[in-house]
């Protein structure tokens, strides 16, 4: 997939914030005494992890100028993300997530602030006339001047050839209303991006355990090709527009010890072999190994994921 002509592999455009994972497992967070500190957000960690696998990854956000944000651009720094699309705010603090430390789909308390101010003058198009894939996330889409800019900028990209992808992780907390969240999802499905969603997701934003088939012609009839449904420990399903549904299962593994970040892991996973034009299914294989790695590590993947790209 990739085009030599490009030098950027993936501009990931949205949150970059602190988690504050629980230490307690498998208790909500009123029942939580205390918490580690990592670094967060859906786009944050796709592009580390990318970044982590070998590719050119470049990430678009903005923070608070405080303490949250130092730490934040000290850990990009570290992996060696390219921090000059990173924005740093005076009058905003850095935004902050507690998240229950869980074996499900944890509980989760947002307090936003910068991460939402991002300004078409952090996506030049000199950028993305560089870029192959061009991904954000629902999350990232929730709220403005983020929301307005990065649907504009998701349109240029897509005219300027680059594949778009989506995170559907649909949370009612972040949004106004359901009915913006799917109007804002269906005008970014008209660039036919690859589309993640997570059967949590599905349950959130369409409040119903619809037949995994109605989902997958629900995007379809916006113009989706490509669309990955993932069922935690069931595995996963992907569904390509007029050809038949692949379906693989998890890699299992003997103890869960944190699922946040387990749908990024994935999704890293599936972009970096795409990039790599690998065929649908080994994109899939590659994904769900990045996630059986993930589960089994608290907070972010373990420094030897680009073992995994030696395998392609």
């Amino acid at each position: 997939m990739k085009n030599s002509n490009k030098n950027i592999d993936i501009l990931c455009v949205g949150e970059v914030l602190v988690d504050f994972i629980g230490h307690q497992n498998n208790v909500l967070i009123n029942e939580t005494r205390d918490y580690h500190r990592y670094l967060g957000g859906s786009p944050a960690n796709v592009a580390m992890n990318c970044k982590r696998l070998g590719l050119s990854s470049i990430l678009v956000s903005t923070v608070g100028n405080d303490g949250f944000g130092e730490y934040i651009f000290k850990r990009l720094e570290e992996i060696g993300i390219n921090t000059s699309n990173v924005k740093k705010l005076e009058n905003k603090s850095t935004s902050v997530i507690f998240v229950s430390k869980s074996n499900g789909t944890p509980d989760f308390i947002p307090y936003r602030n910068a991460d939402c101010d991002i300004s078409e003058n952090q996506i030049t198009t000199e950028i993305l006339s560089q870029t192959n894939i061009f991904h954000t996330t629902c999350f990232a889409l929730s709220k403005n001047p983020a929301q307005t800019t990065i649907l504009k900028k998701a349109e240029e990209a897509y005219k300027k050839g680059c594949k778009l992808s989506i995170d559907i992780n649909y949370a009612k907390e972040l949004w106004d209303t359901k009915e913006e969240a799917l109007q804002v999802i269906k005008k970014y499905c008209q660039f036919n991006p690859l589309i993640k969603i997570s059967e949590d997701d599905m349950l959130r934003l369409f409040e119903t355990a619809l037949p995994h088939q109605e989902i997958f012609d629900f995007f379809h009839k916006l113009g989706v090709e490509t669309v990955c449904l993932t069922l935690g420990s069931k595995g996963v399903k992907l569904s390509q527009k007029g050809k038949n549904m692949i379906q693989l299962p998890a890699i299992k593994i003997e103890k869960v010890m944190d699922t946040t970040g387990a749908g990024d892991a994935f999704w890293s996973g599936f972009l970096f072999a795409y990039i790599k034009a690998k065929t649908i299914e080994e994109c899939l294989q590659i994904a769900l190994k990045l996630a059986a790695l993930k589960l089994q590590n608290v907070g972010r993947l373990p420094n030897n994921i680009n073992i995994l790209s030696k395998l392609l």
